[in-house]
């Protein structure tokens, strides 16, 4: 099966790019980095032609202001069409949990208006929602840390390791278009302030941590549930236990 990945070079793409390689499909690797430039369409089509699946895995630079917004805008657009124009039969994009809920940030609402996109096409899609990644906990702690505090709020999030993320993308990408939307979350629940003080902790970082609820998540106030996958989500394996001993002995 040929399978280009688009938004291969980041920290999905070049996870799922290896896992189909290694299930023996022929894959693609798009992303701007390799000339595919997917907000003005340059390399799209040749990166597209005879492709059976697209996997869009792609990422805005900012997660502020309307840079999101006029990113996913161009590149869904773009893609959406190149896909229509050369019969691609699956399409997939990765999303996150608790979009429909947080459209007031920016950056929610920029996933929001690619999710619509996706729909509206009419083509045969998949969306696969994650809960927020163990590799990104240190961009969650940016967002309160304040000097030698850090406010982050306690609502409760249930994080995943980038790998089962991957793989069960890969999964999802082989198998016949859903024409809807699954989620994936990680085995452990915790409260957004918890795992910054374990990932601090782990890291022999000092600096401590206040539960403040008033603390925005990019731009958003939170509900306690807003970033919980649904029932029926894909539960991930590995814990953060495991992943934070995996990292450090990298």
């Amino acid at each position: 099966m040929k399978i280009t990945v688009v938004g291969a070079s980041g920290l999905i793409g070049t996870r799922l790019s290896e896992c189909l390689r290694r299930s023996g499909h022929q894959v693609t690797a798009a992303s701007l980095s390799l000339g595919v430039d997917t907000v003005t369409g340059e390399g799209l089509e040749a990166a597209i032609a005879g492709t059976d699946i697209v996997v869009d895995v792609t990422n805005a630079a900012s997660f502020g202001d309307s840079a999101a917004l006029d990113f996913f805008k161009a590149s869904t657009k773009n893609l959406l069409a190149t896909t229509a124009e050369t019969g691609v039969a699956h399409y997939l994009a990765l999303s996150v949990v608790g979009t429909p809920l947080l459209v007031e940030s920016d950056y929610f609402r920029a996933k929001m208006v690619q999710e619509n996109l996706i729909r509206a096409s009419r083509r045969p899609y998949t969306i696969l929602r994650s809960t927020q990644f163990y590799e990104f906990i240190s961009g969650l702690i940016d967002i309160g840390a304040q000097g030698d505090v850090v406010r982050l709020p306690p609502a409760l999030i249930r994080p995943v390791a980038a790998a089962d993320v991957a793989a069960f993308l890969a999964e999802l990408t082989v198998s016949a278009p859903l024409g809807g939307v699954v989620e994936i979350g990680g085995p452990e629940q915790f409260g957004v302030d918890e795992i910054a003080r374990i990932y601090l902790t782990a890291n022999e970082d000092e600096r401590q941590v206040i539960t403040d609820p008033s603390t925005s998540y990019f731009g958003v106030g939170l509900t306690e549930d807003a970033l919980l996958p649904g029932t029926g989500a894909r539960v991930a394996s590995e814990t953060l236990s495991e992943w934070l001993y995996q990292s450090m002995a990298d």
